[in-house]
């Protein structure tokens, strides 16, 4: 080994980058091309929610906390009406479950779909992120129907749900699943089975089974390093217990497992939708709460990302003292360091990106070594792309 690959030196990702979609820092120590360790920085997009929170009602706590993700704005506010109602010791009306399953599988669809148009990107396979996102498209377009919202919908309440499924709802939501799976589908067979592609992201940013339980990574990042596990059926709520489908779960751990792993539950989401749709009950979709009486209540669900977690506790008046939130990406961020590990500095942001984490993507990134600019956040792009070229030339 030279001298000049022993020299460790730092590139920052973050904590603005164009791969990573909220504020977030990364230091990469690096030999030579190859990333050694890796620090992790949290902290940059402290909003006050749990702060927040007991200062509003319960009736305005969801409107609150939806906003905490744009991207995944049903999971929060779902887990946070769960916890409220755990603490009253009520249940919402059969309706207002299965509504409530429709609307966080749309979001999961829609969130996949997101992050594999990304991931396309990221690789410099424009085209699939032109594609999945065009795909998406028609997910957001019901979100508008149903709610009135393509982000942000303000659907749970505790005791139910604010907006129904009409029937002329239904044949249009069904038209979509339809389109959704069957471009799905094609997308899917176009990833799995282009070379270039399996060759750039199988190996890459590997966690093994052992290195998941030990980080305790949650959601996808969690099933496609063999951990079976899952909210949505391993602590049943709304509807999950009522509809048939699987829990995808793989074993390699690389970026092209988490791939995989997300491309198939848009598959089972749609099958949990027609699901719901065939058994969607009559009756009302909420019901009136006089009091939240004092106690403790824990709601939690599966976000697109993995458990979202929240905690209640009342002092039997019309707002929460307490307020307890832990996100997914809170859990999966920290496998990073070991996941980085051992490869090269092109692989390092598309393995940081392969746990889907909330960030916020402005790009403010700049290394300096010796005083000269180094590295940008274009220029971590362009390795990335040059690496997919240098593959895609050698299996020609």
């Amino acid at each position: 080994m030279s001298d000049e690959t022993k020299v460790r030196r730092i590139v920052p990702i973050g904590p603005y980058h164009p791969l990573q979609e909220e504020p977030e820092f990364f230091k990469l120590v690096v030999e030579g091309e190859t990333v050694v360790d890796l620090e992790i920085n949290l902290g940059y997009n402290h909003r006050g929610h749990e702060f927040i929170s007991p200062e509003l009602t319960y009736d305005q706590v969801p409107f609150l906390v939806e906003r905490i993700c744009g991207i995944c704005s049903n999971s929060h506010p779902l887990a946070a009406v769960l916890a409220i109602e755990d603490c009253a010791g009520i249940k919402p009306p059969p309706r207002a479950n299965f509504i409530r399953t429709i609307i966080h599988e749309l979001e999961r669809i829609h969130s996949h779909l997101l992050w594999v148009g990304l991931a396309g990107h990221f690789i410099g396979y424009n085209t699939v992120w032109m594609w999945a996102w065009r795909y998406r498209e028609h997910i957001l377009q019901v979100f508008e129907m149903i709610t009135g919202n393509r982000n942000h919908y303000a659907a749970n309440k505790p005791g139910g749900v604010r907006w129904d499924i009409k029937p002329e709802h239904v044949p249009e939501i069904r038209a979509a699943l339809d389109l959704v799976e069957k471009k799905t589908m094609m997308l899917t067979k176009a990833v799995l089975d282009d070379p270039v592609i399996r060759a750039r992201l199988e190996g890459v940013g590997i966690l093994t089974k052992e290195q998941a339980i030990a980080w305790s990574v949650v959601g996808p990042t969690a099933r496609a390093s063999g951990v079976d596990i899952d909210v949505r059926r391993d602590d049943p709520h709304c509807a999950y217990d009522q509809v048939p489908w699987n829990v995808i779960v793989l074993s390699e751990g690389d970026v092209f497992a988490k791939a995989k792993v997300r491309l198939l539950e848009i598959f089972e989401s749609i099958k949990i939708i027609r699901g719901c749709l065939d058994k969607l009950p009559d009756g009302p979709i909420d019901m009136r709460i006089d009091e939240i009486p004092s106690g403790e209540g824990i709601g939690r669900t599966e976000a697109p990302r993995g458990e979202v977690f929240h905690y209640i506790r009342s002092d039997g008046t019309n707002r929460p003292i307490r307020h307890k939130i832990r996100a997914p990406s809170y859990m999966n961020i920290a496998s990073n360091v070991v996941a980085v590990r051992g490869g090269s500095i092109a692989d390092a942001a598309l393995t940081l990106a392969a746990v889907d984490p909330c960030y916020c993507c402005t790009e403010r990134m700049a290394a300096f070594e010796d005083g000269m600019l180094k590295y940008t956040g274009k220029d971590l792009l362009r390795l990335s792309w040059e690496k997919t070229e240098k593959i895609r030339e050698r299996l020609k």
